[in-house]
């Protein structure tokens, strides 16, 4: 299975919830890869200790710019390897709006090569519609959106609709939506309000799993670990362990 983990908004926790599936997957035993293409490379830095090292060409960049095969590199983590992002790629969207040559299937190209090398594909989207979201969403069979409590938030959700059903329209008609992923869950009434609304609203489409807001995460972060290395007892690690049962059954 191939999955496009996308928001519209930057702080939702779309990076972690890339890290979280993709680590908590290949600790079961499963062959995972994590395709970072958000410039901001979080994802890469968290989970390649020697990412500062890693030459552009040995990037993602590589392959939405020149066509290059994926640039698979290993990680510490059992199973999991990683495509990792740059900087960089904030400058793409420039050269793929006025490409000529099938833009939205860079990606896909490649990873079609290589997918069969896998059980799962994690793709972390940038917390923008551009091209290289585009690309992801042409590569995939399922998007999981994520969408944390807030109004702009819960409205971002309409938009990032609109761009799934356009892309199976011209791009990818075997896409389609994996399930609304709430997170940053807190005891406050923004939270329940907005669960609320969002159950209400896409009825069906709303996992079961709701991600708490919890420190464990970003601590596990500053030292390079996923979740389930540096706190597999913390709420959020238990919450993530939740969604992998419901989403794959593991």
């Amino acid at each position: 299975m191939v999955i496009a983990v996308a928001s519209q908004k930057g702080g939702t926790g779309k990076t972690t919830t890339s890290i979280s599936l993709a680590a908590g997957i290949a600790r079961k035993g499963k062959k995972v890869l994590l395709i970072d293409i958000d410039s901001q490379a979080n994802a890469s830095k968290v989970l390649l200790p020697d990412y500062q090292k890693i030459a552009v060409g040995q990037t993602i960049h590589a392959t939405i710019l020149d066509n290059k095969p994926l640039p698979v590199h290993k990680s510490p983590v059992p199973n999991l390897e990683v495509v990792p992002a740059h900087i960089l790629l904030s400058n793409t969207d420039i050269a793929l709006t006025t490409a000529i040559d099938h833009r939205e299937a860079r990606l896909k190209n490649q990873l079609d090569k290589i997918r069969g090398q896998y059980d799962y594909v994690f793709i972390d989207c940038p917390p923008t519609l551009s091209w290289l979201t585009i690309n992801a969403f042409t590569a995939v069979e399922k998007a999981l959106v994520v969408v944390s409590p807030g109004y702009f938030e819960l409205d971002s959700i309409v938009q990032i609709t609109k761009s799934i059903k356009e892309v199976q329209e011209f791009f990818n008609p075997a896409l389609s939506l994996l399930g609304f992923l709430f997170t940053m869950s807190d005891p406050t009434i923004n939270t329940k309000t907005s669960l609320q609304i969002l159950r209400q609203t896409y009825t069906g489409s709303v996992l079961q799993a709701v991600i708490p807001r919890n420190t464990d995460i970003r601590d596990a972060h500053m030292v390079k670990k996923d979740i389930f290395e540096f706190s597999p007892n913390s709420k959020s690690a238990l919450a993530y362990q939740k969604l992998i049962k419901e989403l794959f059954s593991l």
